[in-house]
């Protein structure tokens, strides 16, 4: 049997009785289903306080408390990574989703091998896209500082010249925090993964063994209007790009290692083989339950997702992550995102 689509996950959450009795049982003992659930209270969770939270926030207050890692009141956004990338959220529930991040390199020995220039579409089957392993499964995964959004009472956001017909009235504004964390790559670790994939991880390249990995992304913020439904209308975020730093591994000798690994599957592979340099940040899409185009905004290349009556637009601009959805159009979407001011 396939999996539930994202909505049905969504509906077992507002409307139980709606769900037919398949597939809930099917959900109750799917482990990936089990984890899409998991995914959708959080973003239940992202909306409602996106909509519902009113107490203001002195900015200059906030953005010291940010610098100074202060304690602050925030949503904590824990959700695995890479099922996060796959999710709707990504571009309308405010562009931190995005964040495969960590704690910026400050030691001069660290090597830059990554920053996102652009982000392109990973199209696949969810059955195909369910194989990917974790990002824990190659290695030790240490978080410094996790993903969480705060609202503030404004924000220095580009904003839409005209707001699209249906939107009204003035946003909500939120902070989104730096993500943080410290990757080592660990070969035990990753034969043990392709074991259990019935497959044999072939012996790692010299120098990869034990390499560590910081990745940088944020912050930023984002702008809500609600509509009558109190649902997300417009959503326009900006948050500072990913960047990766190396010990001393290249980029490319991680990425053409882990994608000639046997348990990843073939079309993924080889889409992500296909990226040209070391700057596109993929945005992975399952064929049955999101659309992607690609497109541009104001000449850079941007992806636009379909997913479940929501349009969002993705693209990268001066080291920024630009997002613009919401319950509207395509059209409008894009025509929101190239007139920002």
């Amino acid at each position: 049997m396939r999996h539930p689509t994202d909505g049905t996950l969504r509906r077992l959450l507002d409307e139980p009785d709606g769900v037919p009795d398949a597939d809930r049982d099917h959900i109750a003992h799917c482990p990936t289903c089990q984890e899409g659930l998991d995914m959708a209270r959080d973003d239940a969770a992202f909306a409602a306080t996106a909509l519902e939270t009113e107490f203001p926030v002195d900015v200059d207050t906030a953005w010291t408390r940010f610098s100074t890692a202060a304690p602050r009141p925030r949503i904590r956004v824990v959700s695995r990574w890479r099922s996060r990338l796959r999710s709707p959220v990504v571009a309308i529930a405010g562009a931190a989703v995005l964040l495969t991040g960590a704690g910026a390199a400050a030691a001069a020995d660290w090597l830059q091998i990554f920053q996102a220039e652009r982000i392109a579409p990973v199209t696949a089957p969810q059955a195909e896209l369910a194989k990917l392993p974790e990002l824990e499964e190659f290695g030790d995964l240490r978080i410094t500082d996790v993903i969480s959004v705060r609202p503030i009472e404004t924000a220095e956001l580009r904003l839409p010249r005209e707001l699209p017909r249906g939107v009204a009235g003035d946003p909500k504004y939120f902070v989104i925090d730096k993500a943080g964390g410290t990757f080592t790559f660990s070969a035990a670790k990753t034969a043990q993964t392709a074991q259990k994939a019935g497959a044999t991880a072939p012996p790692a390249p010299p120098g990869l063994e034990g390499s560590q990995f910081k990745l940088s992304a944020g912050p930023g913020f984002a702008a809500v209007w609600a509509s009558e439904q109190e649902i997300p209308a417009l959503v326009v975020a900006q948050v500072k790009a990913p960047t990766v730093f190396s010990s001393g591994v290249p980029f490319a000798t991680v990425r053409d290692y882990l994608t000639s690994l046997t348990f990843i599957p073939d079309d993924v592979a080889a889409q992500l083989r296909a990226f040209s340099g070391g700057g596109t940040l993929p945005l992975f899409s399952a064929i049955e339950e999101k659309q992607t185009t690609v497109t541009d905004v104001g000449g850079h290349p941007a992806t636009l997702a379909t997913t479940g009556g929501m349009n969002s637009v993705v693209w990268v601009e001066d080291g920024v992550v630009n997002a613009v959805g919401g319950s509207l159009t395509a059209d409008e979407v894009l025509t929101v995102a190239r007139e920002l001011r």
